[in-house]
């Protein structure tokens, strides 16, 4: 089937964002940092905020879990720009690429609904998509369940067939797959430019 519809995850692929960012200087202990960052602020607290939980409350439910690490919980969100670092320069300029071609572009991310502003405003490749994103904290919903698959599905007409997915989370290509979407696995040494003409994207 002819791909028409190429879509793609946001952080580690067109993003590059990581709380250590944030927390190195912070802490300026990568031992304890680490400990933070696995046991404490651990990524799947964050994908609750990302499923659409206030970061007001996620902070709090973790707070009283952890009541020796406040003060390092509160700054968790209120640095969370520092933890955005930069775009993904070569993978942002094959998006820029790709909005001169006939492909129908689109986004599927899990993001909290409080942040994402934040990326809408400050990197304006986003605009690029035409507001063709679905946003998991939006939807209250996060990747890999395939209802939001679904959901991109449905409200923009398209069919998994004719359609690349592009993530670097391996859960969420897996998902992919198993719905008929072609898939690309983003690694920090991936080509993009090169995985897409491999599947006949021409730009």
């Amino acid at each position: 089937m002819e791909i028409k519809n190429i879509i793609f995850d946001f952080g580690g692929v067109l993003m590059d964002w990581d709380p250590r960012y944030f927390f190195k200087d912070y802490f300026k202990d990568d031992e304890k940092m680490e400990y933070f960052l696995e046991n404490i602020a651990q990524s799947e607290w964050n994908e609750q905020q990302d499923k659409g939980r206030s970061l007001a409350e996620g902070t709090d439910i973790q707070v009283k879990k952890f009541p020796e690490w406040e003060k390092e919980l509160r700054a968790y969100y209120d640095n969370w720009t520092v933890m955005l670092k930069s775009d993904i320069p070569q993978n942002v300029e094959i998006l820029r690429r790709l909005k001169n071609t006939d492909y129908q572009l689109f986004g599927l991310t899990n993001w909290s609904e409080e942040t994402f502003p934040y990326a809408l405003e400050n990197y304006d490749f986003f605009q690029i998509f035409n507001g063709k994103i679905v946003v998991s904290g939006t939807e209250k919903l996060i990747k890999p369940d395939p209802k939001i698959w679904h959901i991109l599905m449905e409200r923009y007409s398209i069919q998994a067939g004719e359609s690349v997915f592009i993530d670097d989370n391996p859960r969420n290509i897996e998902m992919a797959k198993t719905l008929g979407f072609t898939t690309i696995k983003i690694n920090p040494d991936t080509d993009l430019e090169h995985e897409l003409t491999n599947l006949g994207i021409k730009f």
